[in-house]
């Protein structure tokens, strides 16, 4: 095998309604990562959709940066449901 690029999977359950992350695998380009892809990770006829993603595509947050980044979201209390009173004839929120 040469140097082929990495490549991560996603797949959507017949009960899903969104993308999860399988794993990774190594294929020459995006379609036979597909293929590659469907075949590993789809055995047993449990996913309705498949996304391949080459791996230097993707960019991800540094968790040392995870206060600068999600902090300043915990002093807007406002954002939260349990800001507001709301009224009895609201049964169903």
């Amino acid at each position: 095998m040469q140097d082929w690029p990495l490549f991560e999977v996603f797949i959507r359950s017949k009960n899903g309604l969104s993308h999860k992350h399988v794993g990774s695998l190594h294929a020459a380009d995006a379609h036979m990562a597909m293929q590659n892809a469907r075949d590993v990770y789809t055995r047993r006829n449990e996913g309705v959709s498949i996304w391949v993603v080459e791996a230097r595509h993707i960019t991800a947050s540094d968790p040392e940066d995870k206060d600068a980044l999600f902090e300043p979201a915990s002093d807007k209390i406002y954002r939260h449901p349990t800001f507001y009173d709301l009224p009895d004839a609201l049964k169903h929120m």
